[in-house]
């Protein structure tokens, strides 16, 4: 397999890690995001969208969207398990991971805050006050979430997650820590978040995580 991606590209990480954990070898084909090398031609011809990440199969397929990609190599490689068994905790795991990937994530990628700055011509304070508010705002929710689970789990016997869900890592996983790195990097007040930076934590102490994050890539920069 080969994934085509950008080493601080947060969607490009949730692929990154979900590989890690599952222990599958790739090529690891850099795509320089600010100098808009995926505009260029010949990765452009791939994916409708010219976004990183993508996958290109061991069969020559090749696969866009971080969350489509990690469900197919969850079902084409089962262990480990990045989903429940379970209708129900699967749609948990869902709801976390879309949570970052579809409410906070999207309106803080490169793309957008460009077009804040370049077309709305808005500030560096106010591009940052944008990016503030809807990753704190998020990750609030989040927060929110995780103790409404915890609360679940506790009515129902169940141990304390270690992670976003249960003993392992899952999907979740693979969102929010992108998400924290982020954040971290801009600065984003994270205090009063103690069951979203546990799990956080319980990740980053993995190899797996470690491995993936972007100063480990190939491509990395100061």
């Amino acid at each position: 397999m080969k994934l085509y991606n950008y080493f601080r590209s947060s969607a490009s990480f949730r692929v990154r890690i979900a590989l890690q954990l599952k222990g599958l070898p790739y090529d690891y084909v850099p795509v320089h995001l600010v100098r808009a090398e995926h505009r260029q031609a010949a990765y452009a011809a791939r994916l409708g969208d010219a976004l990183v990440p993508a996958l290109e199969t061991d069969d020559g397929h090749t696969l866009g969207q971080s969350m489509a990609i990690i469900e197919y190599l969850d079902e084409t490689h089962p262990a480990p398990a990045l989903l429940p068994g379970g209708a129900l905790e699967r749609a948990r795991v869902r709801a976390l991971a879309q949570m970052v990937a579809c409410e906070i994530h999207p309106l803080n990628n490169l793309r957008v805050l460009k077009y804040l700055v370049h077309e709305i011509k808005v500030g560096d304070d106010a591009k940052n006050a944008w990016y503030h508010h809807w990753v704190r705002s998020g990750l609030e929710a989040f927060e929110r979430q995780l103790a409404l689970l915890a609360q679940e789990r506790e009515s129902a016997c169940q141990a304390p997650s270690q992670y976003c869900w249960g003993d392992t890592p899952t999907l979740a996983d693979c969102c929010l820590v992108p998400q924290i790195f982020n954040a971290q990097r801009f600065h984003v007040n994270l205090d009063g978040l103690p069951r979203t930076l546990a799990a956080f934590d319980g990740c980053m102490a993995l190899p797996a995580f470690q491995q993936a994050q972007p100063s480990a890539c190939p491509d990395a920069e100061a």
